[in-house]
């Protein structure tokens, strides 16, 4: 009976054995041997605040788009910090691809100082779009005094979350304007947070980096009027003679008007973009690509900028290195950064 028993036992162990080895030497989920792309991926895009314009069109992006992609299994978009938290999270892994602003995916590649990149350069990501304008906006109450920058001086000031894209621009936009953090009381809130401070009145104002209309300043317009301030002539001119991804812009009167918004808003703008990680293989990334444009009704639906994402537009802005995948399917469609 002992004898038989160890016979049992040892066979039981072989068979255990034999299974953890053919565990271990699976090929990694959707790549083969040679990391080319078998099997199917599960997709995370990193998106930002669901006060925001990426958590929207990230989630239908994710359901109604990639989802139906061959060689996905599952796709979905998670609520983030936004831009810099995107990339380092990527960095790490966490996402197959993310909503980032152009210049800080710029910072990333590069390794510098803004963004708090500096010597630490991401090397996984790889560009698939450039999408619509962000603008700077700078929100306060319709009922407040502030009517200018210089105004904001002494006041409680939401700049973004610590460490974001939205923040990077509040501090470029103060320090063009001559203001630095210790001329204001600083806040590190997300959109959202930072319309309820201004309901509440526990904030003067908000830095919010977005495309208009921003949910989270049509949420705060619903119960208290706002005024979005215009940037100065002159910290424009400053700002995008400084930094090249900056482009002046305009937001009409009319995005905001049901928000108490009354003048057209002179602002700078940076680009929105997706990014991917580099190792998806170049055949899943064009499928991706194309379904994002052949289906872009979906993103039409989700927010008013999905409008801007055109095929056209893709490459305007583009501050990183294509994905080979996404670079395949624009060179087909005669698609070229200028």
């Amino acid at each position: 009976m002992i004898r038989k028993n160890f016979f049992l036992f040892i066979t039981l162990l072989s068979v255990l054995a034999l299974a953890l080895a053919g565990c271990g030497s699976a090929p990694d989920q959707g790549k083969d041997a040679d990391g080319n792309g078998a099997g199917e991926v599960r997709i995370t895009i990193g998106t930002g605040g669901n006060s925001g314009t990426y958590y929207p069109l990230g989630t239908a992006l994710a359901q109604k788009i990639f989802s139906k992609v061959d060689g996905v299994s599952q796709a979905r978009g998670v609520t983030t910090g936004a831009s810099v938290a995107n990339i380092q999270e990527m960095a790490q892994g966490k996402y197959q691809m993310a909503f980032v602003q152009n210049d800080i995916a710029y910072f990333a590649v590069e390794g510098e100082t803004l963004g708090d990149f500096e010597g630490k350069p991401v090397e996984n990501i790889a560009g698939m779009a450039t999408l619509y304008p962000e603008d700077i906006q700078v929100v306060t109450r319709k009922d407040s005094k502030l009517e200018s920058l210089e105004d904001l001086k002494g006041k409680k000031v939401a700049v973004g979350d610590q460490g974001s894209g939205a923040e990077v621009n509040a501090k470029q936009v103060l320090e063009a304007a001559g203001i630095t953090y210790d001329d204001i009381e600083v806040n590190y809130l997300g959109f959202g947070d930072a319309a309820q401070g201004l309901q509440n009145g526990t904030l003067d104002a908000a830095f919010i980096t977005a495309g208009a209309p921003t949910s989270a300043i049509q949420e705060l317009g619903a119960t208290q009027e706002v005024r979005i301030l215009s940037i100065p002539d002159e910290v424009i001119q400053a700002l995008t003679s400084e930094y090249s991804y900056f482009t002046e812009q305009t937001i009409s009167a009319d995005t905001y008007a049901d928000q108490g918004q009354e003048e057209d808003i002179k602002t700078v703008s940076v680009m929105a973009m997706l990014i991917v990680d580099q190792e998806l293989s170049e055949d899943l990334v064009y499928n991706l690509t194309k379904a994002m444009f052949e289906e872009k009704e979906a993103l039409d639906a989700a927010h008013a900028r999905g409008a801007d994402i055109t095929l056209e537009s893709a490459l305007e802005g583009m501050s990183i290195e294509l994905h080979p995948g996404a670079k395949k399917y624009y060179d087909e469609q005669g698609i070229s950064a200028e």
